[in-house]
């Protein structure tokens, strides 16, 4: 216990509690000290297809045995050109080139450095602003930190980071849609109006490189963006030739039901950040698909150049890594065979009822957000310690069986899409008395 320092974590409270799994199954694990525990996150939005998947672990140890490694740099392996192929034919519209990386972090960086070497290579290299949302999350990386607008994440770290960035308004009406089930709501106002009307003027659009949102704001607790949001954000950065970028890391690979968010919405970004649900979490995998209008010009743009010339100066040692492409490629085929997309959207109507009709009217709830298979219960503040009344309601649900995330003063329910009806059932009331004893 005294070398491991623990990520995202009160690592003093760790040590005095530890939680520590040796094995997992399904949707179970089992910890240190034989108890079983219901994973109700996916594992932190990872484990789509429930643990222990034995397509995806004997795809690894065939691929281990077949070809580790390889380089990426002027070569590279067939798991990598396969999983691509794969990806793109999921990627709406012109969605097509797949850079890969290995999470969600590196992925959120490489979007920003795709779109800055885009505009150069368009010969609009002045295009270097780039446009986040309040309590958006990006990543740890200081790009992704940059265009980020989690507070806590970003206070240590403001002397290194992005100098030309800003944020648009956060996607939340506590008062008039503090509860929300399954579907978008209408809002009177338009969230929007400030980017048009202060943003882009006080930057100039011409030097805004691109735009990053989540479709849904996932780490900071499941917040939903009003209707015709996403529809209205694209027009916006067609009219100035602004790149948009969706953050899928979460929405990604079916917890909406279908294959990511920009279907859901019926939004196609100009490019699409993913990780997680492509390997089912177990190896680490991310990437950013961009479209081909991005890949063409960028190609167009070193045409006279010798062909030894390297047209993106950009990559990691384990981008496309070959038993990471091989564990995309088993989870993505387990997806289709099991429909495990529409089953997540069947489960998800079932954890939204469970969730308003179990905690909504409950000490200190103040709001219920469910779409797709996630949902979160937002509670009030304990005054002068943020965040401690969710905290003190995962450590109550997990000793009594139950993995669940606080998010500040939220607490997160996403499990993996072959949860059943009983195992929702147990999360909700187990998460009720929670709230209940803490209140």
């Amino acid at each position: 216990m005294d070398h491991h320092w623990l990520p995202f974590t009160p690592n003093r409270s760790f040590q005095k509690d530890p939680r520590v799994f040796v094995a997992a199954d399904g949707v179970h694990f089992t910890t240190h000290d034989g108890k079983q525990v219901l994973d109700g996150i996916s594992s932190l939005w990872c484990v789509a297809a429930g643990h222990n998947r034995k397509p995806i672990n004997e795809a690894i140890k065939k691929q281990l045995d077949t070809l580790d490694y390889a380089t990426a740099f002027n070569a590279s392996n067939d798991q990598a050109f396969k999983a691509a192929e794969m990806i793109a034919n999921m990627a709406p519209g012109d969605l097509n080139k797949v850079l890969f990386c290995n999470s969600g972090s590196e992925a959120a960086d490489t979007s920003l450095k795709v779109a800055l070497a885009y505009h150069r290579a368009r010969g609009e290299g002045h295009r270097n602003v780039f446009i986040g949302r309040e309590r958006g999350y990006h990543g740890v990386g200081f790009g992704g930190m940059s265009v980020g607008g989690i507070p806590a994440n970003r206070k240590v770290y403001g002397s290194a980071l992005l100098p030309r960035v800003d944020h648009m308004r956060f996607i939340h009406d506590p008062v008039n849609h503090a509860y929300i089930n399954g579907v978008e709501e209408v809002w009177q106002e338009d969230l929007l109006l400030e980017l048009e009307n202060r943003i882009l003027p006080l930057h100039d659009p011409s030097n805004i490189a691109a735009v990053i949102v989540e479709p849904i704001a996932g780490s900071a607790g499941w917040y939903l963006p009003p209707k015709g949001y996403l529809k209205r954000l694209r027009e916006i950065c067609d009219k100035h030739g602004i790149l948009l970028i969706f953050d899928e890391v979460i929405t990604g690979f079916g917890r909406l039901g279908c294959n990511f968010g920009a279907d859901f919405y019926g939004v196609v970004p100009d490019m699409l950040n993913f990780a997680k649900c492509v390997t089912n979490g177990v190896f680490p995998l991310g990437g950013v698909i961009c479209s081909d209008r991005i890949y063409d010009s960028m190609m167009q743009a070193n045409a006279g150049a010798p062909e030894h010339a390297i047209e993106f100066f950009h990559g990691y040692t384990y981008s496309g890594h070959p038993v990471a492409c091989a564990a995309a490629i088993a989870t993505l085929n387990l997806f289709k065979e099991e429909n495990l997309f529409e089953r997540a959207g069947q489960m998800g109507k079932v954890l939204g009822d469970a969730m308003h009709s179990g905690l909504k009217g409950l000490p200190n709830v103040v709001g219920i957000r469910a779409l797709g298979l996630a949902g979160a219960v937002e509670l009030s503040s304990i005054p002068g310690a943020p965040g401690k009344r969710a905290f003190d309601i995962f450590m109550h649900c997990f000793h009594h069986g139950v993995l669940v995330r606080p998010a500040a003063e939220n607490i997160v329910i996403c499990p993996p899409y072959i949860v059943e009806n009983a195992n929702i059932e147990r999360i909700v009331e187990v998460v009720a008395d929670a709230i209940r004893k803490h209140a």
